[in-house]
């Protein structure tokens, strides 16, 4: 081990503040990252979601006039409705 005891690694040879802080500052970094993409992912799933219904409701809102229009016999549009 190159430290002789648990209080001489926590002072990491006088440079502790340099080290401690490097560490804290990368944990801290790598939390916000995992964070970020966890919202992103959460934003985009609801965005789906969104679009799905409304596209859903533009759908069945649509059904019902194009429901009574079919084609003659002849070839052409007829609206019976």
């Amino acid at each position: 081990m190159a430290f002789a005891s648990f209080a001489e690694f926590l002072a990491m040879g006088g440079h502790a503040p340099y080290v401690w802080s490097a560490w804290g500052v990368t944990a801290l970094l790598l939390l916000l990252i995992v964070w970020h993409a966890r919202v992103e992912h959460r934003q985009l799933i609801n965005g789906v979601k969104r679009r799905v219904r409304r596209e859903r409701a533009r759908s069945t809102s649509a059904a019902p006039q194009n429901a009574a229009q079919f084609n003659s016999v002849e070839g052409g549009m007829r609206d019976d409705a």
